[in-house]
């Protein structure tokens, strides 16, 4: 049997009957289409938050892109980001018209360099998106100065930083607007597709709820401004509601087997293998347990041997993908980025990852690196 590096199956057997009642609830309501459901996860999920205000949408992809159109941001504007993050992030900045400005990352957490953002600033420069990356923050005080002296919005990006935490703040607490993804493998994830724009900010919310919903305000006849059909589904928002009110335990399995890993193969540095490096002030969720390792497609294939399958996050930055080309980003324009896409990998990473499997990854790991 594989070792995935994520499988809801283990969780699902032990949340199944409040996952089961949760449709039921919906089923039963009466309503399928922006309810009770809906309403009440957006309630939590920005109290949670401490934020004033939660719009549900269909999924993180629409999040990032609404986010960024409440925002104020379309065509002939610049968004600042980074390559290394999933497709989807910059597919967004493009959706909405804008154009991304990469920045390459940093060495030691391989998330957002602030050092070079304030150069990449131009007059068409309106927003920047620092993406949470592997479940940890990008150093945000740099990037709030930055937008405070060019007038700049931020909306952060924080998929894969649900309960994560920069000093003592909640990422998606950070900027104007912070969007999510619910996509199953997540930390707080739906069973199936979903996702949610925080913002305290009354007329940023109002103008998602617009966009999430044709452009529509007060009635469903009345096009305010031209939106999108993008509702949070009743069914995805309830499970969520469940699932919110076990975030905080999530985070500890997560962090529990992460410690595992470092107590496993932490000695292994002296031999070209390095651990996810946790950036002071940051509170880690370890979304995916990201490693290191020069020869890292040697190790992958020895793993495989033995039934794992690991992961790489992410094998080709954005800005090298052929749908991309257009903005003109060379090879070698991006160092750290396109280096690191060569080394790292992900090992297996969810809260209910049994412990003998745990062992099981340590081992074969260890063999792979004192063999290649």
């Amino acid at each position: 049997m594989t070792t995935y590096v994520w499988d809801y199956l283990p969780e699902y057997e032990a949340e199944r009957e409040d996952l089961l009642d949760a449709v039921e609830t919906v089923f039963r309501s009466g309503r399928l289409v922006l309810g009770p459901s809906v309403a009440g996860f957006e309630e939590e999920f920005a109290a949670y938050h401490g934020s004033a205000h939660c719009t549900g949408v269909d999924n993180g992809t629409n999040a990032v892109k609404l986010g960024l159109q409440a925002l104020g941001v379309g065509p002939g504007d610049e968004v600042i980001t980074v390559s290394n993050t999933a497709a989807p992030t910059v597919v967004a900045i493009d959706g909405a018209g804008a154009t991304p400005v990469f920045v390459d990352i940093r060495e030691s957490d391989f998330l957002m360099d602030t050092d070079q953002v304030a150069a990449a600033v131009t007059p068409r420069t309106k927003a920047l998106l620092p993406v949470h990356l592997y479940g940890q923050c990008v150093d945000m005080a740099p990037l709030r100065a930055i937008a405070e002296r060019h007038g700049l919005a931020i909306l952060e990006d924080c998929a894969q930083a649900h309960g994560a935490r920069h000093h003592g703040e909640l990422a998606g607490s950070l900027g104007d607007a912070a969007a999510f993804s619910f996509y199953p493998t997540k930390v707080l994830g739906a069973y199936g597709d979903g996702g949610a724009v925080l913002t305290s900010d009354p007329d940023i919310d109002a103008a998602l709820r617009r966009l999430r919903y044709y452009g529509m305000e007060k009635t469903y006849y009345v096009v305010q401004t031209p939106g999108h059909n993008s509702r949070l589904d009743e069914v995805q928002a309830e499970i969520l509601r469940r699932k919110l009110r076990r975030l905080d335990a999530y985070v500890a399995g997560r962090r529990a087997v992460a410690e595992r890993y470092r107590e496993g193969l932490g000695d292994l540095a002296g031999r070209g293998l390095l651990l996810p490096s946790v950036t002071e002030g940051n509170d880690h969720v370890y979304y995916v347990y990201v490693v290191r390792h020069p020869r890292r497609d040697a190790i992958i294939e020895h793993v495989k041997r033995h039934d794992i399958a690991l992961n790489i996050s992410y094998p080709w930055p954005v800005h090298t993908n052929s749908g991309f080309a257009h903005l003109g980003y060379e090879r070698g324009s991006l160092p750290v980025t396109e280096r690191l896409a060569d080394e790292i990998f992900s090992l297996p990473m969810y809260p209910s990852l049994p412990a003998g499997l745990q062992d099981k990854v340590i081992s074969a790991v260890r063999e792979a690196v004192l063999s290649v």
